[in-house]
């Protein structure tokens, strides 16, 4: 078990610097980039990079996703890390809570096509308020220690993006680079819905971050006088700073020039 577990962290962190690494290419390198180029150049250059990018993007989702939830499995599940010492364990809430995670996903994709995420700062509202729900309801009513409370809105912040990757970006593109090729655009809103989900995994991966090192980060709520009994106001806090800091990451992307 220690071998797979060493073996699947490994794997986990390749996996997850190849996808988060495009991610931030995307948007940070090839976006404003990609506004320097005439029709011309588009045609040439789009469908020669892209697909060739967004091949080491979704792999590197596919296979973070899988390690993930292959660890999630060993050291929590299997390695008994879920809950505070006498609490209940495995009940009724801690297992909605769970599936909750992996449910999360299709709530965010309903929630996004509505009217509610036609404006970014309202959606965003509101995906801090469903956030704070889950972290509160896995603290109060599944009984998740700190470790466990990180890890697993973490996992909801991982699978979400993950389904981005899969079910919304990579079919989306393979429209838009197409569209380029034949010098036909892609109908404008499904570009904008490709772009918007794209900035919503940059905004969910800095909070995840946070979240897979919380064994380095147990002490950080007493340090920060944050009593016990309310530690998953950390990962909110992680979130909001998270979330404050890709702001200013995509003020300065556009003003990093070529030569």
């Amino acid at each position: 078990m220690d071998i797979l577990e060493a073996l699947s962290r490994w794997m986990h962190i390749l996996a997850g610097i190849a996808w988060i690494g495009m991610l931030y290419f995307f948007n940070w390198v090839n976006g404003p980039f990609a506004g320097t180029m005439d029709g011309d150049t588009k045609k040439k250059v789009v469908p020669e990079l892209m697909p060739r990018a967004l091949y080491w993007f979704r792999m590197g989702a596919a296979w973070t996703w899988v390690t993930g939830v292959l660890l999630l499995m060993l050291v929590f599940y299997h390695g008994g890390l879920m809950f505070e010492a006498g609490g209940e364990g495995w009940n009724a809430g801690a297992i909605v809570m769970v599936a909750v995670v992996f449910l999360a996903p299709f709530v965010y994709d309903a929630l996004h096509k509505s009217g509610l995420g036609k404006d970014p700062k309202v959606f965003g509202a509101v995906a801090f308020v469903l956030v704070a729900a889950v972290a509160v309801l896995m603290a109060r009513w599944g009984g998740f220690g700190y470790r466990a409370l990180n890890i697993h809105i973490g996992a909801m912040l991982g699978t979400t993006m993950a389904f981005n990757v899969w079910y919304r970006i990579w079919p989306a593109q393979q429209k838009i680079i197409t569209g380029v090729k034949e010098g036909t655009p892609a109908d404008a809103a499904l570009v904008a819905m490709a772009g918007a989900r794209s900035r919503h995994n940059v905004y969910m991966s800095v909070p995840l971050f946070w979240m897979m090192i919380n064994a380095h980060t147990t002490t950080v709520p007493t340090s920060l006088a944050i009593p016990a009994a309310y530690s998953y106001l950390m990962p909110l806090i992680v979130v909001l700073v998270g979330w404050h800091i890709v702001w200013h990451l995509y003020k300065k992307a556009p003003k990093v020039k070529g030569f």
